[in-house]
């Protein structure tokens, strides 16, 4: 049902989604899916190869940009991405497809790093972690956020055994380096592709509790997402919403969100599915 729920969200994201991707080091940048193409195939399956399992398009595999077999370690994960190319109609929009652009990223790695520089990368988000920058001013945004974000931090604490604390300083709270290592061994039993998925979502919710909170189920895509923008939300409560343009941030957040959470319990799936081919 959790997966049921996530994926329901997925082919929804406004074009704006395509314009950019992961951000990885020194600047370079994950795989931003391309626009939109004519729909040039009629039928989508699965199946099941040597390195894992295989999409079909008709009778063409399908590749990652770097031309590798497009090949997915589950195969939840593989049904999920075919269902994102069966959903296309007539032209496909690419920015709809987060799980295939999140599988391409995985097979061809275009940063070019290794496991332990993915942990080092999400535990460091904890030095910047949204739900620990406190305001003092004004009073009423202070209140909200001590009463959203506290539960939060609390719950991490408790979950990790660990000190993470909030600061209303400009340099932030000062995280014990006995917390970093908690969250890194934590992270280091989370394969390859569940971290990219797990990065994936720290970058869209700028923080590493909301979405360790959000992996862990703990809370849902939508608090999630509301939690990361307490303060926008706050601020057209206050001054009103400029038409469109919030929603649109709004509905592309939660679908970027949805798809790497879902990637994520995808990617760490171990049973087997029945039904390899899509049905009508």
């Amino acid at each position: 049902l959790w997966a049921r729920s996530l994926l329901a969200r997925l082919p929804r994201t406004p074009p704006a989604a395509a314009r950019s991707g992961p951000v990885g080091p020194c600047g370079s940048r994950a795989y931003a899916p391309p626009g939109e193409r004519k729909r040039f195939y009629q039928n989508v399956s699965i199946s099941q190869g040597e390195g894992g399992f295989e999409i079909n398009l008709d009778h063409r595999k399908l590749k990652t940009p770097q031309a590798k077999l497009f090949t997915v370690p589950s195969e939840a994960l593989a049904i999920a991405v075919a269902t994102e190319w069966d959903s296309q109609k007539d032209t496909i929009k690419f920015y709809t497809m987060h799980l295939t652009t999140l599988c391409n990223t995985a097979l061809d790695n275009p940063t070019q790093r290794n496991k332990t520089q993915l942990i080092r990368a999400a535990v460091k988000f904890l030095e910047t972690d949204t739900i620990c920058y406190r305001v003092e001013e004004p009073p009423a945004l202070a209140e909200l956020q001590k009463n959203e974000w506290d539960p939060l931090v609390a719950w991490a604490e408790k979950r990790y055994d660990v000190t993470i604390g909030s600061s209303t300083s400009i340099l932030g709270p000062n995280i014990p380096a006995s917390t970093k290592e908690t969250f890194i061994s934590h992270l280091a039993s989370y394969n390859m592709w569940a971290l990219q998925g797990i990065e994936f979502v720290i970058t869209q919710l700028k923080s590493l509790i909301l979405s360790m909170g959000l992996i862990d189920r703990h809370i849902t895509v939508e608090k999630a997402v509301l939690l990361s923008r307490l303060e926008e939300e706050y601020q057209i409560q206050r001054w009103g919403n400029v038409e469109w343009a919030h929603d649109y941030d709004l509905c592309e957040l939660r679908a970027r969100t949805a798809a790497g959470t879902l990637f994520v319990h995808l990617c760490s799936e171990s049973s087997t599915v029945k039904h390899k081919l899509l049905q009508d």
